[in-house]
Formats: C-alpha cells, structure tokens, sequence
C-alpha cells in the first residue's frame, strides 16, 4: 500500500450511558478495565507483525471514554502498537476526552508517550443543554481541559459539538460558537442528534423538547458558515478544521484506506474485506469492501468530493438544485446537498 493504515483502539468504558449514544459501551469499573487491557493486549500480540505489513501513521482510541480509564493504560496500548507494529514517528495519536474528570496528570501522560491529538466531548458550551444530553461537565470544566492539554504540549485540539438537541435554539448555538471562538482549537466535529434505536432518547421522543426539522437544517448551515468564519473550513459533512489540521485518522475511512480495530465492536478495512470484532472479542468477517458504490457513498462526504468517472447516473438535476456543485473532473455536494445526502447518494449509486 502506498499510504500508511490507520490504527483503531475501542475503549468501551463509561461512568455512564448517553441517553442518545447508541455506540457500543459499559459502566467503568477499574477491575473490568484491567482484565480488558489484558485482552487487547492478547489480540494485539495475535496481530503481531513480522513481515512489515501493518504500517501505521494514525493511532485513535475512541469509545465510550477512553479518558476514563487509568491512564497508564493508554500510555500501555501504544507501548504495544510500537512493539509489535510499524508506528511511523510522525503518527497522529488521538484520545477522546470526557472533560467531566479532571485530566491534568492524564493529558501529561499521554503527552509523554507521544499522544498529541485529544477530541474533548463537548456537545454544547450552554451548560444546561450539555446536561439535558446527560453530560455532567460544564463549559468551564471544557475550558480547564483545553488549558491543560496545551499544558501538556497538545496543541492539535477538536471538540465535539451536536445540533438539533433538547432546548438549544438558533440563538442559544451563538453561545457555543462564541465559546469555540475563544478556545482557538484547530477541529471541530458537529453532528446532528439522530435518535437511535436502543436509546433512553429514542423511547422518550415524544416528550423531548427538540428543534424542528426546518430550524436543525438553518443550524447546520449557519454552523458551516459560522465555522469558516472563525477560520475552521469543512472537509467533511461533521467536520471542521484550521489548515492541516484535517482529522487524518478518520480522513482513512472516508478515502477508504486500510485500518485496523481492535477491540469489542471495533471495525477494520484490510486487504479489501471487512470485518468487526463483536462484543465477545470473536472476529466476524464483513464483506468486501471498497467497490465503486462505497467510494461514492464516503467520497460524497468530503467537501473534495469525487472524480465524475465513478458516477454512472445522470445528475445534472442535482446541481441545477443547488445540492451538488462541479469542477472539470470532480462533483462534490454542497452543504445543502448534505443535509439531504442518503437522497443524493442513493441515486447516484
């Protein structure tokens, strides 16, 4: 391969379940953690490279809260991933960050063992809709997380942010954008809340208070003109950064790049098939992966869109409507287009 792989660590530790997360998560219990550190270690020593084919530039943990966990264990992981696999020196280490604990020693840490990406789960710098969406840190506890990670040396910062949640309001997102002006991080990633099924939000629908349909598409877009603004340009339909600072681990998955997960839930692309670990660590194979239809359905989430080559269906009507836009050889969609992307995207596949 000619661009180095990805590397996916899944910590599935939480103090507690979202009432809208849907991702694959149990209650932190520091026993729990440790029998698990041992198995990732196990299913790390059973992918252990000898022929130098698992090169990686990128290492993530995600979850749950990876943060949760000793931090140690972190610091554990990728003592390992350089042990048994090709870690380049100039990798992006990212760890997702709940800024409910307080981090100081944590993000030190990390730092020390090369570490220098965190992703802080925000979701909203108005303190009375983070704790609508179960989050117990307030804006300031955020703050005190994005002062002591550039203590620690970690510049490369992104915070999480969600749209269309219970309360917020077009004004009220003026706050968060206010806030993310003042912290000067380099990323963003702002989703709009999807209620899944298995979720406390998607039994209460009914009774969430919860922006119309009309209003969550008015915040997308002001989110994406607000953002470019404050100097952070959408690469992605969620995603935002300053120059260079694009989140090169996720870009893997959009490009369809080789990476590797472990862990329970964790997915992995290699060698042109798909599979995923279920939550009792067994590896079920996925399909293949990487045809012409998947590169169209991730290409079309990157603002750079696709080469027009790819696409074997009209889709004139679709720029006549303001939903894609074209260059000589390429389409992309619009933000616009965006919200209405799963439409977009299965015509054209």
């Amino acid at each position: 391969m000619n661009e180095k792989a990805g590397l996916y660590f899944h910590i599935p530790f939480c103090r507690n379940k979202c009432p809208y997360c849907d991702f694959y998560s149990v209650k932190y219990e520091p026993g729990a953690s440790a029998r698990y550190a041992s198995q990732l270690a196990a299913e790390m020593r059973r992918w252990r490279d000898t022929d130098g084919v698992f090169a990686f530039d990128t290492v993530y943990f995600g979850g749950g809260t990876p943060s949760i966990v000793d931090p140690l264990q972190i610091t554990g992981y990728l003592h390992l991933a350089r042990e048994y696999f090709h870690v380049a020196k100039n990798s992006e280490i990212t760890v997702e960050c709940n800024p409910s604990k307080d981090l100081h020693i944590d993000l030190a840490c990390y730092a020390k063992s090369g570490v220098n990406r965190i992703s802080i789960g925000m979701q909203s710098a108005v303190d009375k809709e983070r704790f609508a969406l179960g989050r117990r840190a307030g804006s300031e506890d955020v703050a005190r997380t994005v002062s002591f990670a550039r203590s620690a040396g970690i510049e490369n910062i992104s915070l999480d942010v969600m749209l269309g949640t219970p309360g917020q309001t077009l004004a009220s997102l003026e706050e968060t954008f206010d806030f993310i002006d003042r912290m000067k991080v380099q990323h963003i990633s702002a989703y709009m809340l999807k209620l899944e099924p298995g979720t406390k939000f998607y039994e209460m629908q009914g009774r969430l208070a919860l922006p119309d349909e009309d209003e969550v598409a008015e915040m997308y877009l002001k989110t994406v003109r607000t953002l470019e603004q404050l100097g952070l340009k959408q690469y992605e339909i969620s995603n935002f950064a300053r120059p260079g600072y694009e989140s090169r681990h996720n870009l893997k998955y959009w490009r369809l790049v080789p990476y590797l997960g472990i862990g329970k839930s964790a997915h992995s692309f290699w060698g042109g098939k798909r599979f995923y670990y279920d939550t009792d660590f067994r590896l079920v194979p996925d399909g293949d992966g990487g045809s012409d239809e998947e590169r169209i359905m991730l290409g079309l989430r990157l603002t750079e869109g696709i080469e027009k080559s790819l696409v074997q269906k009209p889709y004139a009507q679709f720029i006549k409507m303001g939903l894609l836009r074209e260059t000589d050889s390429r389409i992309a969609l619009t933000p616009e287009g965006m919200l209405v992307s799963n439409t977009v995207i299965n015509e054209l596949i």
